[in-house]
C-alpha cells in the first residue's frame, strides 16, 4: 500500500478495507506513527490508545479476511472527543476535576462504533466539559491548529479538528450544541457535521 495512508478519506479507506486491499493493522500502525510524530506539537490527543487500537485492528483484519465484514466502519480508525465515556479508558472532559475518571461502561456512541468494528486510536482534546472558549487553567494546553501552530482551532471539539486536519485520524467524534464541531472544522479546513 502507499506510504500516504494519512491522506485517505474515510470513504476511500472503507472501500479499500472492504476489498481487502488495505490492512487495518497497516493503516493503524501508519496513523500511530503520524500521531507520535505530530501530536507533540499539536496536542490534539489527551490519551492515545495504541495497544487497544492494534488489538482492535488485528481483530478487524481477522474478521474481514474471514469474510465476516460488519460494514463501512469495520477496521476504520477513529478518535473520540474526551467527553464520550470509554470503559476502562480515562474520560476527563478536558477538566482537572475529572482527570482520573475511568468509566465502567461505554457511552452509547462509543459502543455503537465498537459494534461496527471501528478502531479507537484515542481520546481528543476538548474545552473543559465541552463548554465555552479555551481556558489555560485546564488539564492540558489547548490543541493547536496544524496549519499554523499559533492559530486557534476553534472549539469545543478542538482536538477533533486538529487531529483530522493533520491526518492523524480519518474520522473523529465531536459534539455540537453551539458550533463545537462546525467551528473547529472551519478553523482547520475540514468538514464537520452537527448531529441532528
Amino acid at each position: 500500500m502507499t506510504p500516504d495512508l494519512h491522506c485517505l478519506g474515510i470513504a476511500d479507506a472503507a472501500q479499500l478495507i472492504a476489498a481487502r486491499k488495505l490492512s487495518p493493522v497497516e493503516y493503524v500502525d501508519a496513523l500511530l506513527v503520524r500521531i507520535e510524530t505530530f501530536d507533540p506539537q499539536l496536542d490534539a490527543f489527551i490519551t492515545v490508545t495504541a495497544d487497544i487500537a492494534r488489538s482492535q485492528a488485528r481483530q478487524a483484519e481477522t474478521e474481514i479476511m474471514s469474510r465476516r465484514y460488519r460494514g463501512p466502519l469495520h477496521g476504520i480508525p477513529f478518535a473520540l472527543k474526551d467527553i464520550y465515556a470509554t470503559k476502562g479508558i480515562r474520560t476527563s472532559g478536558g477538566s482537572r476535576v475529572c482527570a482520573e475518571n475511568i468509566p465502567n461502561a461505554d457511552a452509547t456512541t462509543t459502543q455503537r462504533l465498537f459494534d461496527a468494528g471501528a478502531v479507537l486510536l484515542g481520546k481528543l482534546q476538548t474545552h473543559e466539559f465541552a463548554h465555552g472558549g479555551p481556558s489555560f487553567d485546564v488539564l492540558r494546553p489547548p490543541a493547536r491548529n496544524p496549519w499554523h501552530l499559533e492559530h486557534f482551532t476553534g472549539g469545543s471539539s478542538s482536538g477533533s479538528g486538529a487531529a483530522l486536519a493533520a491526518g492523524m485520524v480519518p474520522a473523529a467524534m465531536g459534539s455540537d450544541t453551539g458550533g463545537s464541531i462546525r467551528n473547529p472544522a472551519s478553523h482547520c479546513g475540514i468538514t464537520g457535521f452537527m448531529p441532528t
